[in-house]
């Protein structure tokens, strides 16, 4: 796609140092060492300015601080955040480069089942009855979408992706191949003869809207009620949410993390890589945990950093840690201590 600097300028309310430069067109965005004369590219730090002087781009989104004496090789596009003003022309261009509609062949859609307009239906995608599919969601080749799914407009729902039944899915959504959507909560009510009974799993899964939900990674349906991801959650690859879960608004957790049962993550809260947390617990809002941090217990407190295993207050691990880097030396002082001891009670002695 192409598109002028006047749009640009209209997207990111930014400036440039003279309008006779609103109609050069810009065709990609990359990097300021990939950039050619035809690209967009982003300077947000000073470690960055050797590779800012010499790139080809020929825009560069820069902050409104930015200031030099020297003569540019590209055109300078001040705005108020780079990274903000990034993320927006990527939506741009990520929008237009992929506009597919219509149904591919061959797809399986049941009885009852709605579709909106101006849907992609990827071929050998399957469609269960009475399923909702909202106007404008793309959903690609290989998908199972169950019974009584609703799917909100605007979603999109990678290759390979399986959605169990009674699921619902709001707007904006993306869910990256791989990932399973509604499947049984690990429930098994033990017997007295020692064998394990399966606990039907008859609630399903609410996911609100602009959620993205990583490549292989799963959501448990609840028990009965349902387990909940609300709005604004990004969840990276290979996570495992349990039944009854309810993660709160604009949450993000990084991959490999598992969150157990029932367990209640606030807002805004920050989890690291493989942190494993406990079920039947609440984590208060705007929590940060640490990766590969243990929870094992609730945390009640808001705004706090948390790291370790088990998981204490950030302060607290690290002087942990200092001192455990101690404990060789403090070894070997103790050994040498008690043998100075036993020298003197054998002289006492004799």
């Amino acid at each position: 796609m192409q598109i002028t600097l006047k749009e640009i300028c209209d997207i990111t309310d930014g400036k440039l140092s003279s309008s006779l430069y609103e109609s050069r067109n810009i065709s990609g965005i990359a990097t300021l060492e990939e950039a050619c004369a035809d690209d967009l590219s982003f300077y947000h730090n000073a470690k960055y300015l050797d590779k800012l002087y010499q790139t080809q781009a020929g825009v560069v989104l820069v902050p409104e601080s930015f200031r030099t004496d020297d003569s540019l090789n590209f055109i300078p596009l001040y705005v108020k955040n780079v990274y903000e003003s990034l993320v927006l022309l990527l939506e741009k261009f990520s929008f237009t480069s992929d506009q597919k509609t219509g149904i591919e062949e061959p797809v399986f859609i049941g009885s009852n089942a709605t579709i909106g307009k101006d849907c992609y239906l990827g071929a050998f995608t399957y469609i269960g009855s009475n399923a909702k599919i909202g106007e404008h969601v793309k959903i690609y080749p290989n998908c199972y979408i169950g019974e009584n799914v609703e799917i909100e407009d605007f979603t999109v729902v990678y290759a390979g992706v399986k959605i169990y039944s009674k699921t619902k899915i709001g707007k904006k959504c993306i869910l990256h191949s791989g990932c399973v959507i509604g499947s049984d909560g690990f429930g098994h009510a033990p017997m007295e003869d020692g064998t394990f009974r399966k606990i039907p799993q008859i609630g399903n899964v609410v996911i609100h809207d602009n959620v993205e939900i990583g490549a292989n990674t799963t959501i448990d349906r609840a028990t009965l009620e349902s387990t909940i991801i609300r709005s604004g959650v990004k969840l990276d690859n290979l996570i495992m949410i349990a039944h009854n879960v309810e993660i709160g608004e604009n949450t993000v957790i990084a991959a490999q993390s598992g969150i157990s049962g029932s367990t209640k993550l606030g807002k805004n809260c920050m989890i690291g890589g493989q942190v494993g947390i406990v079920g039947h617990i609440m984590i208060a809002e705007k929590s940060r945990i640490g990766a590969k941090s243990g929870v094992s217990r609730a945390i009640s407190e808001a705004d706090k950093d948390w790291f370790g295993i088990p998981a204490l207050p950030l302060h607290d691990t690290l002087r942990i840690h200092a001192i455990l880097r101690k404990l060789p030396d403090l070894y070997r002082k103790i050994n040498l201590q008690e043998k100075e001891i036993q020298e003197l009670k054998k002289q006492h002695n004799s």
